[in-house]
């Protein structure tokens, strides 16, 4: 509903900014505030200190954080292929089996991820599949959860990409090698790299199906953090949600600029 008084267009920006503030900001800087902080006795912690970022990357928080960070790239990039291998093959069957098929990628994101890991568990569980209790089983939960969305974003990609430069590439004689490769790919590059920055986010923040797959030795950041919270450690637990925080967005924030810079080129 459009709002043509300026008095009533202020009032919405401040109760926008209000719920925003009380619903996300407010949260993120309580965590940050405890982060920094040696006790909690009221309504906000108090007591600054640096303690608890002085292990932040050593022993087994520097191990979750590079578990988190492998798991994320291998995860992001493994579903990064296959869905725009699985985008570009059903782009070529047509408009219709596009749709009839599309879905299935969707039907993980649809399960919780609960489910899913408890589904993975089952189904590695016996030999010849014994994948419990190793990293295989921790990165095939994550790339089942994040590959519907970067097949979501690569089809978006190709679905806005005109038809004529592929067609004229052809008519110069392209092979539809040399086509994909520097016609088709270069111009939904900002596309691709959304996919990924979007999938790399996904697995950083994702605990329900690694809670329930994850050997000891592999012992993700969110895990952590879980572990650490329901232990009592509410401050390291922090400092810990603070450096995942932090991570994310600079990869986000890199790729966003690179994007910016190839969205030039590929139009």
């Amino acid at each position: 509903m459009l709002i043509w008084s300026r008095s009533g267009r202020v009032a919405v920006w401040i109760a926008a900014a209000a719920i925003l503030g009380v619903l996300f900001f407010a949260p993120l800087a309580v965590i940050a505030m405890a982060s920094f902080s040696s006790q909690w006795n009221g309504a906000l912690p108090t007591g600054p200190t640096l303690a608890h970022y002085r292990d932040v990357f050593t022993g087994e928080n520097g191990s979750a954080i590079k578990a988190s960070l492998a798991t994320g790239l291998f995860a992001s990039l493994a579903a990064l292929v296959m869905g725009t291998w699985a985008a570009l093959a059903l782009r070529l069957q047509g408009e219709q089996w596009q749709k009839r098929l599309g879905w299935l990628f969707f039907v993980p994101s649809a399960v919780p991820s609960v489910s899913v890991g408890l589904g993975l568990l089952v189904a590695f569980s016996q030999r010849p599949l014994l994948l419990n209790g190793t990293i295989a089983i921790v990165m095939i939960a994550h790339f089942v959860l994040i590959s519907a969305f970067t097949y979501g974003n690569v089809s978006a990609g190709l679905s806005r990409l005109p038809p004529d430069f592929e067609q004229v590439a052809s008519s110069l004689g392209a092979r539809p090698a040399y086509r994909l490769r520097h016609v088709t790919l270069p111009m939904i590059a900002p596309y691709l790299l959304a996919a990924f920055g979007l999938s790399f986010a996904m697995s950083m923040g994702e605990l329900g199906a690694t809670v329930m797959v994850y050997p000891p030795g592999w012992v993700t950041l969110p895990v952590t953090i879980f572990g650490l919270t329901d232990r009592g450690a509410v401050f390291s637990g922090a400092a810990l949600t603070i450096v995942l925080i932090v991570t994310t967005l600079l990869l986000l924030l890199a790729l966003e600029r690179i994007a910016s810079r190839t969205m030039p080129a590929a139009r």
